[in-house]
C-alpha cells in the first residue's frame, strides 16, 4: 500500500490535496454525468422518408407480388441517406444485409471494415453504416452502445438464429424497464429487430433454420417494454417499420419474409389496418351484416396466406357458409387491455371474434403462445391454433405448411370439424381435402416441386 506514497496525495488529516483534486474532471467531463451515458439527452429524430414513396401497387387484394424487406431496403436506404450528415442511423446484422433483400443499403454506404480492403473486397470501408459480423452477440452489443449513446438502429437477422442473444435482449428489456421509471434518465431509441428468413420459407437451409420462438421469450418481458409485429405484406411492413423507427424506449421485434409473395393491402389500408393493429378483412369475409358462423383468425405472412386460400375453398364449397376473416399485425392486441397497452378490451375482442363461435386461428410461431395471451377471453374454449410444431426439413414450400399442418387444407378441414351444421354432411368435402394432400405428397415426390394450383394460386374473389 505504501507503493502508492498516500503521504503525497493526503494530508495529515487524511484528506485529499488540493493539486490531485484538481485533476478529477468536472460537470459533463464526468463519468456520471457524461450525456453520452445518458443518450437520450443527446438523441435527435431520424429525418425520414414518406413510407408511401416505396408503396407496392395493389390494385386489389392477391393482385401484385413482391419481395416485402427488398420494399423494406428501399426505405432503410433512404433513412440512411437522409441521415448521413448526422450519422445518426446505423443497420447491423451478421453477414446477411443482401441475403435478406436489404441490399439497397449499399446504393448509399458501405459495410464497415477498418482493415485493409483487398481488390476482392465488396462494399468495405471505413466509413461504412453497416456493420455486418459473423456474431449476433457483437451485433447486439454493438447496436444497444450506439442506442444508449442517442443514436437510432436496426438490427436484421436470421429469425432461428436471434435466440444466440436470448439474454441480452433481456438485459437490455430489464434496463429499459427500470430506467423508464428514473426521471432523470431521457428515453432512447427503440432496439428495433427485423426477424426474416424465417422458419416457413427454409426450404432450401430445412430444419435448421427453423425456430419462430424468439417471440415467445420477447413477450415474457414487460407489456411497457416490448412490442411484436407480424406485417402480412410489404405495406404493412412499411408501415410498422416507420412506426419503430420513430419509437422510443421499446424492443420491437418484427417477422416478415424475403421471398415473393401475394400481396394484400393498398397504402392506405395498410396504415389504417396497423395503426389498429388487429380488423376484419371486409374483403375477405362474407358474413356482412349477419353472425359469422365461423372465425378465420391469421398472423404472419404465410399464415395469412393459407387462410385466405382456406377461405377461397370453403366458399366455393360451401357458398352458403359465413366466414369472417381477421388478421393480427401487432401480436399484443390479442391480450387484455389490463395487460398491455395494445390489448384490446373484452367487448372490442369479442366484437371481433365472437362470444361463441368456432375460431381457426393460423399462427407464424408455436401455437401455445396464442393460448397464453388469449386465455382469459370469453371464447378462449372455441379457439384452436395451428402453428409451428417442431416438423421440418428440406423440402417444398407448401410442403413445410403441410408437416406442421397450417396448410389450407388442414384449416379447411378444421372448420368442417366445428361448424356444427357441417358435421352432418360435411364428409365428401372433408374427403376431398385428404385427397388433395395425398395428390400434393405425391406430386412433390415426383417433381420436387409444388403443385402449379398451389405455387400458382391467387385471391379469387
Amino acid at each position: 500500500m505504501r507503493s502508492y506514497k498516500p503521504e503525497e496525495l493526503f494530508d495529515e488529516n487524511g484528506k485529499l490535496k488540493a493539486e490531485p483534486a484538481e485533476l478529477a474532471p468536472k460537470g459533463g467531463r464526468r463519468m456520471g454525468a457524461s450525456p453520452h451515458a445518458n443518450g437520450g439527452t443527446l438523441l435527435k429524430d431520424l429525418v425520414m422518408p414518406d413510407l408511401r414513396d416505396y408503396a407496392v401497387k395493389v390494385p386489389k387484394p392477391g393482385d401484385a407480388v413482391a419481395e416485402a424487406t427488398r420494399i423494406m431496403g428501399g426505405m432503410l436506404r433512404d433513412v440512411m441517406k437522409l441521415n448521413a450528415e448526422s450519422k445518426n442511423f446505423r443497420v447491423m446484422g451478421p453477414d446477411e444485409t443482401v441475403s435478406n433483400r436489404l441490399g439497397a443499403l449499399l446504393e448509399v454506404t458501405d459495410k464497415v471494415f477498418m482493415e485493409e480492403v483487398l481488390p476482392t473486397g465488396d462494399h468495405l470501408s471505413p466509413d461504412g453504416r453497416v456493420m455486418e459480423v459473423l456474431s449476433e452477440h457483437l451485433c447486439q452489443g454493438w447496436l444497444e452502445g450506439y442506442l444508449l449513446t442517442g443514436h437510432h438502429g436496426l438490427f436484421s437477422c436470421y429469425e432461428a438464429f436471434i435466440h444466440i442473444i436470448d439474454s441480452m435482449f433481456n438485459q437490455h428489456a430489464k434496463w429499459l424497464k427500470v430506467t423508464r421509471h428514473i426521471p432523470w434518465r431521457r428515453p432512447i431509441a427503440s432496439l428495433n429487430y427485423l426477424l426474416t428468413s424465417h422458419v416457413w420459407r427454409q426450404d432450401h437451409d430445412g430444419f435448421s433454420h427453423q425456430d419462430p420462438g424468439f417471440i415467445d421469450h420477447v413477450v415474457n418481458k414487460k407489456a411497457d417494454i416490448v412490442r411484436v409485429y407480424l406485417p402480412p405484406d410489404a405495406n404493412t411492413l412499411l408501415s410498422v417499420t416507420d412506426h419503430c423507427l420513430r419509437s422510443r424506449h421499446y424492443e420491437n421485434v418484427i417477422v416478415a419474409g424475403k421471398q415473393p409473395a401475394l400481396q394484400w393491402l393498398n397504402m392506405d389500408s395498410a396504415i389504417e389496418h396497423c395503426t389498429a393493429g388487429i380488423g376484419i378483412w371486409e374483403w375477405a369475409s362474407n358474413d356482412q351484416n349477419s353472425e359469422p358462423e365461423v372465425v378465420m383468425a391469421c398472423a404472419g405472412d404465410i399464415p395469412t396466406l393459407e387462410t385466405l386460400a382456406a377461405v377461397a375453398l370453403l366458399r366455393a364449397n360451401i357458398p352458403d357458409l359465413k366466414v369472417r376473416v381477421v388478421n393480427i399485425v401487432d401480436l399484443m392486441t390479442l391480450q387484455p387491455s389490463s395487460e398491455h397497452p395494445h390489448g384490446l378490451n373484452d367487448r372490442d375482442f369479442d366484437s371481433l371474434f365472437t362470444a361463441d363461435k368456432p375460431i381457426v386461428f393460423a399462427f407464424h410461431g408455436y401455437p401455445w403462445l396464442i393460448h397464453r395471451l388469449t386465455y382469459r377471453r370469453t371464447n378462449h374454449g372455441n379457439l384452436h391454433v395451428r402453428g409451428y410444431k417442431e416438423e421440418g426439413t428440406t423440402t417444398t414450400p407448401f410442403d413445410m405448411t403441410v408437416l406442421n399442418e397450417l396448410d389450407r387444407f388442414h384449416l379447411a378441414g378444421d372448420v368442417v370439424d366445428r361448424v356444427p351444421r357441417l358435421q352432418r354432411w360435411g364428409a365428401h368435402f372433408k374427403q376431398l381435402l385428404r385427397n388433395k394432400l395425398i395428390e400434393h405428397k405425391q406430386y412433390i415426390g415426383r417433381y420436387g416441386d409444388d403443385m402449379p394450383e398451389i405455387r400458382d394460386w391467387k385471391w379469387p374473389y
